[in-house]
């Protein structure tokens, strides 16, 4: 005996209007999901061969460490880039020396609301488009694996926000001299602003707006905890901007470490 036919779901279903075409639309409507995917790989890409390769990642004449290999607390770390101490032994090669933090990293940034957006639309297509069909037959939502795992935001939140103060205590490192003491080079600015935006992109997470308030059922009885909900409100308006831009800054301050480690070109000191 043959199985029941499955009824249509999604758009074909029963009630929905019956348009065969996959979409009406005529301008390009898939530009804006295909340069979002090609962004999201460009970063995917440099990140992970970046985060392998083991070389030109500390510059210990001014303590620059770039951002995919902090904290380094492997005795594999070069000499001077374990701002934090050696915690565990030699490394084997397919493990990053940044593997401390690069998971929940990494949890954050494709658990975050803006990122499921951009990749539910250009990579799983669904949908790809404003009233362009999706592929797929089936939806459950954020309900079975492996997406229910995305429910974890919060908590790859609160590591976040430990890892933007490591990030801190790096950009501090930063400003030391070449014959030692206080300086100031370009590499130091550059770490600066990456880690500035780092915290802009982090506070400006729909977790963080809900931590400072979402719970709250009367706001005039909390106001500090009120004016930190608008603040944080209005960096939100900001987190897809800063979802960009602070993979730009990670790339760039990686980048500019590298040539400056490497010998490939030399860091323009302001200040000693």
């Amino acid at each position: 005996m043959s199985a029941p036919a499955r009824e249509p779901v999604g758009v074909h279903s029963p009630g929905r209007a019956s348009i065969a075409a996959r979409t009406l639309r005529t301008d390009r409507w898939w530009q804006s999901p295909l340069l979002t995917a090609l962004g999201l790989a460009v970063f995917v890409v440099y990140a992970t061969v970046r985060s392998f390769v083991r070389t030109a990642y500390w510059v210990d004449e001014y303590h620059y460490l770039t951002p995919f290999y902090s904290p380094c607390i492997s005795d594999s770390c070069v000499p001077g880039a374990s701002h934090f101490g050696t915690w565990v032994g030699e490394l084997p090669m397919w493990i990053p020396l940044g593997f401390l933090v690069l998971p929940f990293l990494l949890g954050f940034r494709l658990t975050c609301y803006y990122y499921r957006k951009a990749y539910y639309r250009s990579i799983w297509m669904a949908p790809p488009a404003c009233a362009v069909a999706e592929p797929h037959g089936r939806y459950t939502g954020e309900t079975r694996l492996p997406l229910i795992v995305q429910n974890a935001h919060r908590y790859f939140f609160y590591v976040a926000l430990i890892v933007s103060l490591i990030n801190s205590y790096d950009a501090v490192k930063a400003f030391h001299g070449g014959s030692g003491g206080f300086g100031v080079g370009l590499g130091s600015l550059i770490i600066t602003v990456n880690v500035l935006l780092l915290w802009a992109y982090t506070l400006s997470c729909h977790s963080c707006r809900h931590v400072t308030g979402g719970r709250l059922k009367h706001f005039s009885a909390h106001p500090v905890r009120y004016w930190i909900w608008t603040k944080i409100s209005l960096l939100n308006t900001r987190h897809m901007q800063l979802a960009w831009t602070t993979l730009g800054t990670l790339m760039i301050t990686d980048f500019y470490i590298m040539l400056v480690a490497s010998g490939t070109i030399s860091d323009l000191r302001l200040i000693n």
